[in-house]
């Protein structure tokens, strides 16, 4: 038991570990010093968004082991060997949807009349420091495919 506790214990710090900044504000190491397309606009639509959360690998890895650790001490020889390898399943299919709940956060999908006459929308995570409103100036920052929407 106390070693499940120990694996249980290891897997919350590597998942809290693995957590990103959800929020517009963060940018990766790939995204620095690139040159952005800056489009400015005005908001006329707000609506509320889940962002689905990604599966996490540490949290399958984790449940498939506990299950497989729990499941071994059912029964004994191949009762024991069959149980583990279920547990090891239900464990890991677990842990994955853990990890995706975990993850899955609040987003805005803001659509927005650029002034260039383009009705355009972008869906961004929600960042409570910058909250949005209908008829508010915006500033659009496009990276190729990607782009995010500050206040002007």
């Amino acid at each position: 038991m106390k070693f499940v506790l120990f694996v249980f214990f290891i897997v919350s710090l590597a998942v809290s570990g693995c957590a990103r900044n959800p929020y517009g504000d963060s940018y990766g190491r790939s995204q620095a010093q690139q040159i952005q397309q800056v489009k400015y606009g005005t908001i006329v639509q707000i609506d509320p968004v889940t962002l689905e959360g990604e599966q996490n690998v540490v949290g399958t890895i984790a449940g498939a082991a506990v299950g497989g650790i729990l499941g071994s001490k059912i029964g004994g020889g191949s009762g024991s060997d069959i149980a583990a390898i279920g547990g090891g399943l239900l464990g890991g299919y677990a842990g994955s949807k853990a990890s995706q709940n975990l993850s899955e956060s609040n987003g805005v999908n803001l659509t927005i009349k650029l002034d260039s006459g383009e009705t355009i929308a972008i869906v961004q995570a929600v960042d409570p420091n910058m909250l949005f409103r209908v008829g508010q100036k915006v500033r659009i920052n496009v990276t190729g495919r990607t782009a995010r929407v500050v206040p002007q």
